[in-house]
């Protein structure tokens, strides 16, 4: 028999910097030397982010957003402009927005909406809670379906588990969010958890990172239709409190959050690279 050698595959720019996967509880988000280098880390994995969403239809009407806050200015944030397919979302694209509601940097070239929704959720969220760097939320089809229940998911997976006493219930909608009252109410309800259901609306998410942020976001979806099939199908067993409460400790960390992201990121940027222009 002979055996043919096969080349090693070449690695894109998905290396993870010093994570403590044994000690989930240790775990930093990595930073960059300087801040124009964590900018730019920080508006990188925002366009994936964003053509990962786009990837997963999370683009219903063009509804839905996904911010960062800037390194340098922390009542700043970096989001995308309105009208732009996520599919189509550039670094290049990305404008800079402060808490008042005025695009401080525009895309470079395309026009500038900001998407109002937009900066009444997220610009309060950012004002309440600076522990989180970023934040993702979106009309996506299993999050609105389970949203419509008015409740909170049950631990009836390994996945699912990772949310157990760690999302809330906002149950006040009103319309389209174009007031910052209604950002400051969700924020309110949101509290010190990284996740919400916002019942006929749909899911919202946070982290200390873009990739958490945006894994949760992938989680809480899967976890949604995870629990609609199963309820469909008959009646799921919950694993116990203690049991949800330890996996939920194993998983839900910004360490696993973060680290579920990482082959998203490796895909989208080997395949897109154009995202980061």
């Amino acid at each position: 028999m002979t055996v043919t050698a096969i080349a090693p595959v070449e690695r894109r720019s998905a290396k993870i910097e010093s994570i403590p996967i044994g000690d989930p509880e240790s775990f930093v988000t990595p930073q960059r030397q300087s801040i124009e280098e964590e900018r730019l880390s920080r508006k990188q994995r925002l366009a994936a982010a964003y053509r990962i969403f786009g990837r997963f239809r999370f683009d219903m009407g063009g509804a839905g957003h996904i911010t960062v806050r800037d390194p340098e200015h922390p009542d700043h944030f970096w989001v995308n402009p309105f009208g732009v397919h996520f599919t189509k979302i550039r670094v290049s694209d990305l404008m800079l927005v402060n808490h008042a509601g005025e695009i401080v940097t525009p895309p470079a070239q395309v026009k500038p909406w900001l998407n109002q929704a937009a900066f009444a959720i997220h610009s309060r969220l950012h004002a309440m809670r600076p522990d989180i760097t970023a934040a993702a939320h979106s009309h996506s089809l299993y999050g609105k379906a389970f949203a419509s229940l008015g409740r909170l998911l049950d631990p009836i997976s390994q996945d699912s588990a990772a949310f157990f006493e760690a999302h809330a219930l906002f149950d006040e909608f009103t319309g389209v969010v174009f007031d910052t009252s209604e950002g400051d109410r969700i924020g309110a309800a949101l509290g010190q958890n990284n996740a919400a259901i916002l019942q006929n609306h749909g899911l919202l998410t946070v982290g200390q990172s873009v990739e958490a942020a945006t894994w949760r976001y992938l989680a809480m979806e899967n976890a949604c239709q995870t629990q609609l099939l199963a309820e469909a199908a008959g009646t799921p067993i919950k694993m116990s409190p203690e049991i949800a409460r330890h996996t939920r400790d194993q998983l839900g960390g910004e360490c696993g959050a973060y680290c579920g992201f990482q082959p998203y990121w490796e895909q989208i940027t080997a395949e897109e690279p154009d995202l980061l222009d």
